[in-house]
C-alpha cells in the first residue's frame, strides 16, 4: 500500500491520479477541512472515470503534526510520497511555517524508519538548494549558505530536507525532488495556479526576473519513476526551462487571447509596492498581496540545471509553452 500526504494539493492530487491508474492500493491523508471535490475536479481534466478512480483511494483524516494520528495511517504502508507542506510568504507566519514543515517531515521520516517502509519520496523545492555567487547555474550540488537572501519558505524546506538526509543516514531508502515553479490546473485562485487567473483577468505588469518552471504532470511522473527505480539517497532538480517571467506571462496571455503585459516593474517600484501592501495589510487585517520576499523573487535571476534527472531516467520535460497552452485551455473551460 502507498501513502500520500498533502493529497489534496496540486502535486498530491495529480500524483493520486497517476497512482489510481495502477494496481496499487492507495491511502491518502487529509485535513478536516480539505476539499476532496478539488481532487475530483483535477481527475476530471484527464479522465471521464472520475468516480471509479476516486473510489480506489482510502482517505485518512490526520494532522501531520500529531504523531499518533499519522502513525495510524502507516499501517501496512510500503511506500510514502510526502507532498504536504505549508507555503506562505507572509513574514507574520515565519516561525509557524518553519516549525510546521520541519516537524511534519520529521514525523514522516521517523514513522518510515519505525515501520520499515521500503521507500520515501520527499517533495522539496529548488528554494532548498543553495546559490553559488560565481556560477551562472544552480544544480543539486550548489551549497546552501545562510543569509538574508533566503526566504522563510526556503529555510523551512532546507531544514525539512535535513530531516530526510538524517533518515537516510539511519538507513532510510529515500529520494528527494526539488521542483521549480510548478505550473498546473485546479485551485485557480491560490498557489502557482493563480498565475492563470491573474493573467486572465488582465495583468499589465511584469518583472525583469528569470526563474525555473515545470509542469505538474512531469513532477508526478518523475516521482513515480524514481520510486519504481533502484535510485536512492539522491536529490533531483525538476525544471523544464529557466526563462524570464515575462516569457511565461506571454505564453499564458497568448493562449487565453489576452493582451500581453507591457509595463515593466523595476526594483524601486517593486519595493514601493510591497511596502504599500504591508500598510494595507495592517489596516485591513488581511494578508498582503505582495511581500518583500515575493517582490525580490520577481526581479531575481535563478537558472536551474536539469541534466541530472534527464540522464537518470532518460527523461524529457514538457516545454513551458505547451504547459501554459494546456492549462490555459482548462482554465477557460472551467469558466463556462
Amino acid at each position: 500500500m502507498i501513502l500520500v500526504t498533502g493529497a489534496t494539493g496540486l502535486v498530491g492530487a495529480h500524483l493520486l491520479f497517476n497512482l489510481c491508474n495502477t494496481e496499487d492500493k492507495i491511502r491518502a491523508t487529509r485535513r478536516e477541512r480539505s476539499d476532496l471535490n478539488l481532487v475530483k475536479k483535477i481527475f476530471s481534466y484527464y479522465t471521464d472515470e472520475v468516480e471509479e478512480l476516486f473510489a480506489k483511494i482510502e482517505w485518512v483524516e490526520a494532522d501531520l503534526l500529531n504523531i499518533t494520528e499519522v502513525e495510524n495511517a502507516f499501517t501496512g504502508i510500503k511506500k510514502v510520497y510526502h507532498c504536504a507542506a505549508w507555503v506562505n510568504f507572509n513574514p507574520k507566519y515565519k516561525h509557524q511555517m518553519i516549525a510546521n514543515n520541519v516537524n511534519t517531515t520529521s514525523n514522516i521520516v521517523n514513522l518510515c524508519l519505525a515501520h520499515k517502509v521500503k521507500k520515501l519520496c520527499h517533495v522539496s523545492s529548488v528554494a532548498a538548494i543553495g546559490r553559488t555567487e560565481n556560477e551562472p547555474f544552480v544544480n543539486e550540488n550548489s551549497p546552501w549558505v545562510d543569509g538574508p537572501e533566503n526566504s522563510n519558505y526556503a529555510i523551512s524546506k532546507y531544514n525539512s530536507e535535513l530531516e530526510v538526509w538524517r533518515g537516510i543516514e539511519e538507513d532510510l531508502n529515500a529520494v528527494i525532488v526539488n521542483p521549480s515553479i510548478i505550473l498546473g490546473p485546479g485551485a485557480w485562485k491560490k498557489g502557482s495556479s493563480v498565475l492563470f487567473h491573474t493573467i486572465a483577468k488582465g495583468m499589465p505588469f511584469y518583472t525583469k526576473g528569470t526563474n525555473g518552471f515545470v509542469d505538474v504532470r512531469d513532477v508526478t511522473k518523475v516521482m513515480v519513476e524514481l520510486m519504481e527505480s533502484t535510485i536512492h539517497s539522491e536529490r533531483f532538480i525538476l525544471c523544464s526551462e529557466s526563462i524570464p517571467f515575462k516569457q511565461t506571462f506571454d505564453y499564458i496571455a497568448d493562449a487565453m487571447g489576452k493582451k500581453r503585459a507591457s509595463i515593466k516593474v523595476g526594483d524601486s517600484l517593486n519595493a514601493l509596492g510591497w511596502r504599500a501592501a504591508k500598510v494595507i495589510s495592517i489596516i485591513t487585517g488581511k494578508a498582503p498581496s505582495l511581500t518583500k520576499e515575493t517582490a525580490k523573487a520577481g526581479n531575481g535571476i535563478s537558472i536551474y540545471e536539469n541534466d541530472k534527472i534527464k540522464k537518470a531516467l532518460d527523461f524529457e520535460f514538457i516545454p513551458v509553452a505547451q504547459s501554459c497552452k494546456d492549462f490555459s485551455k482548462l482554465y477557460l473551460k472551467d469558466l463556462r
